[in-house]
């Protein structure tokens, strides 16, 4: 009874260590998907182990045609809860925007459009101490990277204020998150 009690204690320790860690060990670093010098990295599994927040479709810029992109939001297990627990996002949270190049034909409920090769990522990590203040990767909050599909470990993200700031400022009241695309942080 007292191994079973010790077992159960260590898993919970486990467990609440891990929340956040689901791929990869940690670097040495807050989170797995950042290294020593604040440089980011896609998540591997967010496919398959992490919650999905929501899609968005960016619309094709020829009238008639289907959705241009879809866009696809995961976060990692436990960062749902914790951020309807304090309505903010916890230190270390990622969230990961895969992005789907489309295809577009007539089905049999109508004219629809589906996600097919992943044309990049998105990745920001929440980050409430500042601790990369000399990389201008992370600021306002986060870590903020652009992966291009041929290459997940080399972000094109040079100045997170220039290259993602301004895609994200309507959003900046949210802690730069458009919050109301994401129906389970609601």
């Amino acid at each position: 009874m007292k191994r079973l009690a010790i077992f159960a204690v260590f898993m919970f320790v486990v467990a609440a260590g891990s929340s956040f860690a689901t791929d990869g060990g940690s670097s040495g670093s807050f989170s797995p998907y950042v290294d020593g010098a604040g440089n980011i990295k896609v998540p591997t599994d967010y496919r398959i182990n992490w919650d999905f927040l929501g899609t968005w479709s960016i619309a094709s810029k020829e009238e008639g045609e289907g959705a241009a992109e879809f866009h696809g939001v995961y976060t990692q297990p436990g960062t749902i809860e914790a951020y309807r627990k304090t309505g903010k996002f916890p230190d270390g949270a990622v969230l990961v925007k895969e992005l789907l190049q489309t295809k577009t034909a007539p089905l049999t409920t109508g004219k629809v459009s589906w996600g097919t090769e992943i044309k990049g990522w998105f990745v920001m990590i929440k980050d409430t101490e500042g601790r990369f203040p000399d990389n201008r990767l992370w600021g306002d909050g986060w870590g903020w990277a652009l992966f291009n599909a041929d290459d997940s470990t080399t972000t094109v993200t040079k100045d997170y204020k220039t290259d993602c700031i301004p895609c994200h400022l309507p959003a900046k009241q949210n802690d730069w998150v458009y919050i109301y695309g994401y129906p389970p942080l609601r």
